[in-house]
């Protein structure tokens, strides 16, 4: 069926829709490591360590520019969108062909070359209608990234189809799905390659986050944060022993999310209508993702009491999330009994570098918030091997 021409077309396929200076104006005037969000009772903790930063926003000869560049149609509202990071304005904008959403990469997210990876991965998976919001291209050339360069603005903008939904409720069917979709995201991808790079940190056996925790240690004063420190990396040390030991090196390698959280995704009627942010898609063994989705979809929270956040995950939305993910891609057996051990690091490595940039993770106190990381990894340590009977049932 020929493309209806009074509708903006999202990006075809083939190389030219990431092309790196494609939409490039000359002289137009006008994460290492992967770590994943923290939830607290189904929702993100602190999606930002500056929750008083300015945010930033469009100037107005900016967005008309950056507009031009798109076919769609009259503009009849625009409206801010102030969502995710403060240094990556957002608009919802809709017009005579659609509703939108307008993007500026914050600094610093800005590679070309890193974008270009993360549009090769969207465009390849909505070629399988896979579920996400669609890149929508340029004007005249479908590129799935406008590149502006000007005295007083410029960067790297991207227009995405605005798909409309809810959050994660912590329903145990909506649990479910999202292990499901993760599975459906690593098998149309397990074969996936591209000319463009990607990074391949993890928070698995990081040395980073060995030194993170020393680092806090040696600035602290307290000699119970520091061997409250000296626990937690004996913890991310022995629990990376414990995958090495069954076989991690050797696991096959393919493109991972890497940031599976119920902040990455949007439901409707207990089914995910979106997964969004690919910024740190990776090549890792799948486990990563599965593990840290295992955490995110099961930790539980509290409110600002801290002490009061129970050491013990869900251990039925730990269940259906994986057993989510199994009914699509069944785990082996040295993945399954590597889960655990996994999520203690993945909850280490969240935590330590927020703490030692600013001395709180979001608006938790540093100290206090290791205990509970402590707590918790203590419980999923004495606990690791019902986990896995749980799941192997």
């Amino acid at each position: 069926m020929p493309a209806d021409p009074a509708q903006p077309q999202p990006v075809p396929t083939g190389a030219s829709q990431v092309n790196l200076t494609a939409g490039m104006t000359g002289t137009m005037t006008g994460t290492m490591l992967g770590i994943p969000s923290l939830p607290s009772a189904g929702a993100s903790v602190g999606s930002s360590t500056e929750p008083h930063a300015k945010r930033e926003s469009f100037g107005i000869e900016e967005l008309a520019v950056v507009l031009s560049h798109y076919d769609i149609g009259p503009i009849k509202s625009i409206k801010d969108f102030p969502r995710g990071s403060r240094k990556a304005p957002k608009l919802l904008v809709e017009a005579a062909r659609g509703v939108y959403l307008l993007k500026r990469r914050a600094k610093g997210r800005d590679d070309a070359a890193k974008v270009a990876f993360t549009h090769a991965i969207q465009l390849r998976l909505a070629e399988q209608q896979y579920p996400l919001p669609h890149l929508i291209g340029t004007r005249t050339d479908g590129n799935s990234m406008l590149q502006l360069t000007a005295n007083h603005f410029g960067g790297i903008y991207e227009l995405f189809e605005f798909i409309p939904g809810q959050s994660y409720q912590g329903s145990l069917d909506a649990t479910d799905e999202a292990g499901r979709v993760l599975a459906l995201y690593h098998k149309l991808l397990e074969n996936f390659t591209t000319e463009f790079p990607s990074s391949t940190g993890s928070y698995h056996n990081a040395q980073a986050v060995t030194n993170a925790l020393s680092s806090i240690a040696r600035q602290s004063p307290s000699p119970q944060l520091a061997d409250l420190c000296q626990r937690l990396r004996d913890s991310y040390e022995f629990s990376a022993e414990v995958v090495e030991a069954h076989g991690y090196s050797h696991w096959p390698r393919q493109v991972i999310h890497a940031d599976w959280h119920p902040g990455n995704m949007l439901f409707r009627d207990q089914r995910i209508v979106a997964v969004i942010d690919y910024d740190s898609a990776r090549i890792l063994p799948r486990s990563i993702d599965t593990s840290n989705g295992a955490l995110q979809f099961s930790i539980i929270g509290h409110d600002d009491n801290l002490s009061a956040w129970p050491e013990s995950l869900d251990e039925s939305r730990f269940k259906r999330f994986v057993r989510g993910y199994d009914h699509v891609v069944l785990l082996s057996e040295a993945e399954l009994h590597s889960v655990p051990h996994l999520m203690i690091q993945a909850l280490i490595a969240e935590a330590v570098f927020p703490i030692l940039a600013t001395g709180k993770f979001a608006r938790f106190d540093g100290a206090d918030f290791l205990a509970m990381v402590r707590r918790k990894t203590l419980w999923l340590s004495e606990h690791a091997e019902d986990l896995v009977k749980l799941v192997s049932e």
